[in-house]
């Protein structure tokens, strides 16, 4: 097999379209590391990965001096080793945030020279569950937004054909929560589902107390209630409330997510092909979830993601967040509130590299 010859990495600082903000955060930049793989045949792969605000060019530099030179010389189709042997490279920063992270870039590189080859689309590659994911958005639902604009973006969404929308919960009077929530409910009925997200604000005592508030509005989930690191809290909430919890967007390893599924402490798995380090290790948290019979609703990355919750027979939903659409030259295909996957050979993804390089916020990298 082709031996991995030429590494190139670009680098872009997005800007969100709409302001974000949540219970902890304001969302004022996606740092792009993007990683093209080419091996001695000159069939290439392009992946990508990602941070808000922060880290990337903590990122860019690891991928650089550390991932990138490990990479030359290897086997491309041999992906489950190479991303191994780079875990084990290292090892003093596994599992970690920015290591997952480069991990990711390269990954999903991998899978996209991998499918190009077998010239195959990802969502069929990686196992063609099904043809489209329904989608909820989260672009109207943010923490500063006002109640009525709340209630005119959910109300817009449904006309549009989405199927749910997110509410970032985490207001100084958890009434002010319910009065939002409530209002959104009354205005799109039953039909449409509403999940919420806290974004890791709460102790446990104020989740339970909150999570019981919420429990008459039949809301889809409770994302994020509390500090990812605290398990046994996470479990104490789950046993308290007839609410499903969400977690795992800030989860970077497998045998985390494992810990969480076996202690009973979660109910949806929204594992990020970024942040746990890649397309490989991504397929083993969705294939176990669905051993424990749990739903998974990955956390963004939508252009990627689509693929993904297509190949597997768990996924549930995908959010709707748009973040490439300045950089790639196709939208994300959307029919009647679900998002349908690239039917092209690889990650389905149309990048635009004149816009990559009108906005790259750091000189190219060619190892």
């Amino acid at each position: 097999m082709a031996k991995i010859d030429r590494i190139e990495i670009a680098y872009v600082d997005l800007a969100p379209k709409v302001v974000r903000t949540d219970a902890i955060q304001a969302f004022v930049s996606q740092q792009t590391p993007i990683v093209t793989i080419t091996d001695t045949d000159g069939a290439s792969g392009t992946g990508y990965t990602y941070t808000i605000g922060t880290g990337g060019t903590a990122v860019l530099a690891h991928l650089h001096d550390d991932l990138a030179p490990k990479l030359k010389g290897m086997d491309a189709a041999n992906i489950e080793a190479v991303w191994r042997t780079l875990k084990y490279h290292t090892h003093a920063t596994t599992p970690g945030a920015i290591t997952a992270l480069a991990l990711a870039a390269i990954d999903t590189a991998l899978w996209d020279l991998k499918a190009k080859r077998a010239g195959l689309p990802l969502w069929q590659l990686a196992g063609g569950a099904r043809e489209s994911i329904p989608l909820y958005t989260t672009e109207g639902g943010w923490l500063h937004i006002e109640t009525e604009a709340l209630v005119d973006d959910a109300v817009a969404a449904s006309a549009k054909g989405f199927r749910g929308c997110k509410v970032k919960v985490g207001k100084p009077d958890p009434q002010e929560d319910v009065a939002r929530l409530s209002a959104v409910r009354d205005a799109v009925g039953s039909g449409f589902e509403i999940f919420t997200d806290a974004n890791q604000a709460f102790r446990v005592d104020e989740a339970i107390r909150r999570a019981r508030l919420l429990e008459p509005l039949d809301i889809g989930w409770l994302e994020e209630p509390l500090l990812s690191d605290d398990i046994d809290s996470h479990a104490r909430l789950c046993a308290s409330t007839t609410l499903p919890v969400a977690v795992g967007e800030s989860i970077y390893s497998a045998s985390w997510f494992r810990e969480y599924m076996q202690r009973g402490a979660c109910s949806v798995v929204q594992v990020d092909v970024a942040r746990i380090g890649g397309i490989t290790p991504w397929l083993k948290v969705a294939h176990a979830a669905e051993t424990f019979n749990i739903a998974v609703c990955p956390h963004f990355l939508m252009e990627l993601h689509v693929s993904l919750c297509c190949a597997v027979p768990n996924a549930r939903w995908l959010e709707y967040i748009p973040q490439l659409d300045t950089i790639t030259a196709e939208p994300m295909r959307i029919e009647n509130g679900h998002g349908v996957p690239s039917p092209a050979p690889g990650l389905g993804l149309a990048w635009d590299w004149d816009a990559i390089g009108a906005q790259r916020a750091a000189d190219p990298i060619q190892i």
